[in-house]
């Protein structure tokens, strides 16, 4: 059967038109440029490198100083107070339930939104952390704040309230090394990059690496399970 009779079969109704033979085209998926999966494999070879590199170059010394403060405040107990902006409160969170829920220590942080709103809108957003440890702290609390650039000034206000608090304090930064929250920690763990997300997965790692080295620790254990 051809097109026409085709057509004239299935709808008598219709007008017929005669196309010709059909012709069938077969589609071949176009392909990447080889010049251009070069370059795709360089870019996530360095990549990957880089950030190895930088998560690796943290001082031990340092992250076992965080994994004796997280202990000291729960032998005290004390909870753990966590800020952050951005992709570091995303950190923050992750690492409040890990503090909570795997090492059993009291934690909290600020990132409930009418939170937020109420007090930067009262206070001022440069001011909003400071006032929510004004509030919520407690004589041997221990604070961490984080802040990618080490100048959000919500953060380095806060380290300074924690600091007249007499709280303990933990920081983590990147970008210049003279920024002005660098010096304000107890502990300060600095990241060598410009790059928002190599800064921010280093201070997520160094940070669940400390939380996984107490646990480990608790259980008697030299290293983290497989």
């Amino acid at each position: 059967m051809d097109v026409t009779d085709s057509v004239r079969s299935g709808c008598a109704r219709c007008p017929v038109v005669d196309t010709g033979p059909l012709v069938r085209l077969r589609i071949e998926p176009r392909r990447p440029r080889d010049w251009r999966i070069r370059r795709m494999d360089s870019f996530f070879s360095r990549y990957f490198d880089g950030l190895s590199e930088l998560i690796a170059g943290v001082d031990h010394n340092d992250l076992d100083a965080v994994v004796d403060l997280l202990e000291a405040t729960d032998t005290r107990g004390g909870k753990v107070l966590l800020a952050g902006n951005g992709g570091s409160a995303a950190i923050v969170n992750h690492v409040t339930v890990d503090l909570l829920k795997a090492a059993g220590i009291r934690a909290l942080n600020f990132n409930e939104s009418s939170l937020v709103t109420c007090f930067a809108n009262d206070y001022g957003y440069d001011q909003w952390v400071a006032e929510s440890l004004r509030l919520h702290a407690d004589p041997g609390d221990l604070v961490v704040l984080l802040s990618s650039s080490g100048e959000s000034d919500n953060i380095v206000n806060a380290a300074r309230a924690a600091k007249d608090l007499g709280l303990s304090l933990i920081v983590l930064s990147g970008f210049d090394s003279d920024n002005r929250l660098r010096p304000l920690g107890d502990v300060s763990l600095w990241v060598d990059s410009r790059s928002y997300n190599h800064v921010e997965n280093s201070h997520q790692v160094w940070l669940l690496a400390a939380v996984d080295r107490l646990i480990a620790s608790r259980r008697g254990e030299s290293a983290v399970d497989e």
